[in-house]
């Protein structure tokens, strides 16, 4: 199947394997992701096939029209929507002449562009270096890309990948930098659990709105821009209901699909901002054509980060420019963060959620149970803690996930 697009700037052209005829969405999403790189997508290319080739991704029947495609349409960048080996870009490469990209080296070069803090530019360049010491085999001196554009940005900027060592070492050094950053930010969430302010985080999938939600609700002037990506480090700004009581509202990085590991594992000190917090905000983009598939991807990323007990409250967002709105039901909210509309039932959702299902229980947890004490200690906020000759006394403020998995240490 081919789908022509009219369009200029650096030239790329997409390519994917439909498998029983499925992944248009994630098509869709990699012309989301090539425009937001900086890339003008000429042309669209899909096959249908039971498995990727493993030597060329597509079949070599395929490979050869893709070729002349190129050529034809003087593409400079080919970008394919799924992870390719070292081999797999070298054999691709060397037919088709052009600059090849797979979706995660994509996404790597978006966080590089988008990445502002220390800590995010770190992250991001760990995550480089990991995908690409693998691909030093297949790719060669091929792999610094130093003619520019798209899949440049970040460490790729130098030869140093084509040295293993030296690559190697600069894994350890960034992996050492941030351990003293995860240092600093696990200081910050402990002073925040110690508040005893309940931590809201904001979640979602990239681009459904949640900085714009995060500048309605706090003035904070996070960037916002209708592209995937926008923002890649988080921000934490003080949130006063109508109740008058009060919430740190935190913003997280997007999520997506076939996001790549390295990225998860890199950036997993921020994503984890979710698994801490006591009540979590699921954006959703009511707009969306695969809005329940996109709502699946995040459940499963906060399932692997381990926050999917969380109390959510799912605030289904752009709901001003749909035809039909249901009724607010439970934590099923509908608002416009755009027009600041739908705040005042959110706001009483939040009120609720992050309050009323919280209590203040005393714990004994015997030394011998260390699990179980830095699991309080993580999950809780600690008003007071005495030490016993036999454990520790403990006086926190938990929610009903905490109090059901600690109940066998509550003493009132």
């Amino acid at each position: 199947m081919e789908e022509i697009i009219n369009n200029e700037k650096e030239r790329a052209i997409l390519v994917g394997i439909m498998i029983d005829n499925k992944d248009n969405e994630t098509i869709e999403e990699l012309k989301e992701l090539a425009k937001t790189a900086g890339a003008e997508v000429v042309g669209v290319i899909t096959q249908n096939r039971f498995s990727i080739d493993k030597n060329y991704y597509i079949g070599k029947g395929k490979l050869d029209e893709l070729k002349e495609y190129v050529k034809n349409m003087d593409i400079d960048l080919v970008i394919f929507n799924d992870e390719l080996s070292g081999s797999q870009l070298k054999n691709i490469e060397d037919v088709i002449g052009v600059k090849v990209l797979d979706r995660t080296n994509l996404i790597l070069d978006i966080f590089a562009m988008r990445a502002k803090s220390r800590e995010g530019i770190l992250q991001v360049q760990l995550a480089q270096l990991k995908y690409r010491l693998p691909r030093l085999l297949g790719l060669g001196n091929e792999l610094s890309r130093l003619g520019g554009g798209i899949g440049t940005r970040g460490p790729g900027e130098t030869k140093l990948e084509t040295d293993r060592r030296h690559i190697r070492e600069r894994i350890k050094s960034i992996e050492d930098k941030l351990k003293e950053i995860k240092k600093h930010r696990e200081l910050q969430r402990e002073r925040r659990m110690k508040s005893e302010i309940p931590v809201v985080a904001i979640v979602g999938y990239t681009n459904a709105g949640k900085s714009t939600l995060m500048n309605a609700l706090t003035d904070s002037g996070v960037y916002v821009e209708d592209k995937l990506f926008a923002t890649l480090d988080p921000t934490a700004r003080k949130l006063i209901l109508p109740s008058g009581r009060e919430v740190i509202i935190i913003d997280t990085v997007g999520f997506i699909r076939k996001l790549p590991h390295d990225l998860v594992e890199a950036f997993k000190s921020t994503l984890e901002e979710s698994k801490y917090a006591d009540v979590l905000l699921h954006v959703i983009d009511i707009t969306s054509k695969d809005m329940k598939d996109k709502i699946m991807v995040v459940e499963k990323v906060l399932r692997e980060l381990g926050a999917a007990d969380k109390p959510i409250i799912n605030v289904y967002n752009k709901a001003d420019i749909v035809e039909f709105v249901p009724n607010n039901n439970g934590n099923n909210i509908y608002i416009s963060a755009k027009k600041r509309w739908g705040f005042d039932d959110l706001l009483d959702a939040i009120d609720k959620v992050a309050y009323e299902n919280l209590v203040i229980l005393d714990f004994y947890i015997p030394y011998e149970k260390e699990k179980q004490f830095i699991y309080l200690k993580r999950n809780s906020k600690i008003i007071n803690e005495e030490y016993t000759e036999a454990g520790i006394k403990i006086k926190a403020q938990v929610g009903v996930v905490e109090k059901n998995i600690l109940k066998d240490f509550i003493i009132s």
